[in-house]
């Protein structure tokens, strides 16, 4: 029996994929735990038994809503990602000296669980639940990446080992990556074992007697961290696809509450959530979303495509993988128009090309293995690390 400590940012799309893999080593006999800012989080998540130590990098304030591009992905770092290192570290170690863990598995934008099984000569495993640092989102732009490189290295003195010098989004044993080469393309020193799919806890209440049968199903979702900008989007949404409701129902989720009420609107469901994995079970037959990668792989994994707005962060990276595999289009979240989404959106649901692109990516997410394939790698990890 081995002990895997989680090292997650409190992150619903960095908890997820990571679930369904410790389930799989609890179930094998291993002993589980989680380190996150946010404890209450994980046990929504994993289940109200899961061993979760508390740390600091709870999230404080909110940023500009309209940055983009190479500001944004700086705003993302300085704001975010270095501060959270930094106040994890003290909780991560904590957690490292109490709960002795045999191998440490560290969420790619969770640098202080690699940093501290670094410092602590640990094994750890890298769980890269998005495949956008596999394309270098700072190539072109040599300043930011040589002020990452500064930061980093600073970072890595103060809680990590001085001598090391690699990155620590990448562990030099093992890299999970919760994709395949069929979306997220080619790279190096990865294993891909495809999205880590397990049944989770789901809010009662949905109307499913509302679904048309005899119409396509459109899901329309901006994931759990964009309510703070997309109103304007959900609107469009919402107008396109009226002008469709002779063979669209669709669902729009809005969890901010953002779009005004209509009582007489019998065709566009609004509501605050959604159980998005039973709905997709039950047969969706397109996704509008912002190309989150949780969001994106949720549906290929069901063979549905997609358009994608790309918002902020890895998004854009996403989006433009669903573009290449040939399973989506892409449309622009702050410009478009109700009929460039409502063209985007009928070429997915008419034009076959798509959804043969995204049964080609739900052959391949399936075959990949999931939760157990990742389970087995981390297996073999700390068994080769005695």
């Amino acid at each position: 029996m081995s002990r895997f400590l989680f090292v997650v940012p409190p992150l619903v799309g960095h908890i997820n994929p990571t679930v369904g893999v410790a389930a799989e080593l609890t179930a094998r006999g291993h002993r589980v735990a989680w380190v996150c800012a946010e404890p209450e989080l994980v046990g929504r998540l994993a289940g109200p038994e899961a061993p979760v130590f508390g740390c600091g990098g709870a999230l404080a304030g909110e940023r500009p809503a309209d940055l983009r591009g190479p500001e944004a992905l700086r705003f993302l770092w300085e704001w975010y990602l270095l501060p959270l290192a930094e106040a994890m570290a003290p909780g991560v170690r904590a957690a490292v000296e109490e709960f002795r863990p045999d191998v440490v598995v560290a969420d790619q934008q969770a640098f202080a669980g690699a940093f501290t099984a670094e410092r602590l000569d640990l094994p750890w495993a890298t769980s890269a639940t998005t495949s956008a640092e596999f394309t270098d989102p700072l190539a072109g732009l040599p300043k930011v990446r040589e002020w990452l490189d500064e930061r980093l290295a600073a970072l890595r003195t103060a809680i990590g080992d001085p001598r090391a010098t690699g990155d620590p989004r990448f562990s030099p044993r093992l890299v999970l990556a919760f994709s395949t080469p069929e979306l997220a393309g080619p790279a190096d020193g990865v294993r891909w074992v495809g999205p880590s799919i397990t049944a989770r806890p789901a809010p009662s209440g949905f109307p499913w007697e509302w679904l048309d049968s005899g119409r396509a199903t459109v899901l329309v979702t901006l994931g759990t961290a964009n309510t703070d900008v997309g109103g304007r989007f959900l609107d469009v949404c919402r107008a396109a696809l009226r002008e469709r409701s002779d063979r669209v129902r669709a669902v729009i989720v809005d969890p901010g509450g953002t779009l005004e009420p209509d009582a007489d609107d019998k065709e566009v469901l609004v509501v605050p959530s959604v159980p998005q994995l039973a709905l997709l079970e039950r047969g969706v037959d397109a996704v509008v979303c912002h190309a989150g990668h949780n969001t994106v792989c949720e549906a290929l994994w069901h063979g549905i495509p997609l358009v994608v707005a790309p918002i902020r962060d890895d998004q854009p990276v996403v989006a433009g993988q669903v573009v290449a595999a040939g399973a989506g289009v892409r449309v622009r979240f702050g410009r478009v128009t109700a009929q460039k989404l409502g063209a985007a959106l009928d070429a997915v649901l008419h034009e076959p090309g798509y959804r043969r692109a995204a049964g080609r990516i739900r052959t391949a997410f399936r075959a990949a293995g999931g939760a157990s394939a990742a389970a087995d790698h981390l297996d073999e990890l700390a068994r080769e690390s005695g």
